[in-house]
């Protein structure tokens, strides 16, 4: 397997997770999101969004990161990232969800790109506007993981919400959000901190870091 990533990309972070947690070799290609890689023709070709990761297997490439994800736990289903009930499925589902869906999407580069060249955002603005959708974010989920979370997201072990909410996280520091309002957030990612499959897919452990 070939994973096509950025190291800083918390897209690209979730596959590496996934991937070590499941035990899988892969190589790495990166990206630089900074100097527009992922619009050369080259690699338009692997993924016509234009976006990491992409996952190549087999002949066949993956894009999107939660159809690579799923794409693992279907194929690789030991050890699990998904709990055995139906019910609990769609709560880790969701938790991913959250962070994935309503909260990623509106801090990542392009959007901080598009905020300060199309509407004139200086730096403070667009922390101010990440850290608006991460605190809502990490709220709602602080209260989740207080049902359903035993030291991780969801039971006692990682699961794909885990895997998203580490990189997440880190964002949230990057952009100098205050974290103590979500002490169990905080508690997994000491228990990430300290597990050799997050350790080996922090970003600073990868090879096109700076």
């Amino acid at each position: 397997m070939i994973l096509h990533g950025y190291w800083r990309s918390g897209a690209a972070w979730r596959a590496r997770i996934a991937l070590n947690l499941k035990g899988l070799s892969y190589e790495q290609r990166g990206v630089d999101l900074r100097t527009g890689v992922q619009r050369s023709e080259a690699f338009v070709v692997l993924n016509p969004q234009g976006m990491v990761p992409a996952l190549e297997i087999d002949g066949a490439v993956l894009t999107q990161s939660p159809a690579i994800l799923e794409w693992l736990e279907e194929a690789h289903p030991a050890p699990p990232l998904l709990p055995v009930e139906s019910a609990d499925r769609a709560h880790v589902r969701a938790m991913a969800a959250l962070i994935g869906c309503d909260i990623h999407p509106l801090n990542n580069l392009r959007v901080g790109k598009a905020l300060r060249e199309t509407l004139g955002a200086d730096q403070a603005a667009i922390d101010a506007w990440a850290a608006r959708w991460i605190v809502s974010g990490f709220e709602a989920l602080e209260l989740l993981v207080s049902r359903r979370g035993v030291g991780w997201c969801f039971g006692d072990a990682p699961t794909l919400a885990d895997c998203y909410l580490i990189p997440q996280i880190y964002s949230a520091r990057r952009f100098g959000v205050p974290l103590d309002a979500f002490p169990r957030l905080l508690a997994i990612d000491a228990a990430a901190a300290r597990h050799p499959a997050f350790i080996a897919a922090h970003p600073d452990a990868q090879p096109d870091a700076d």
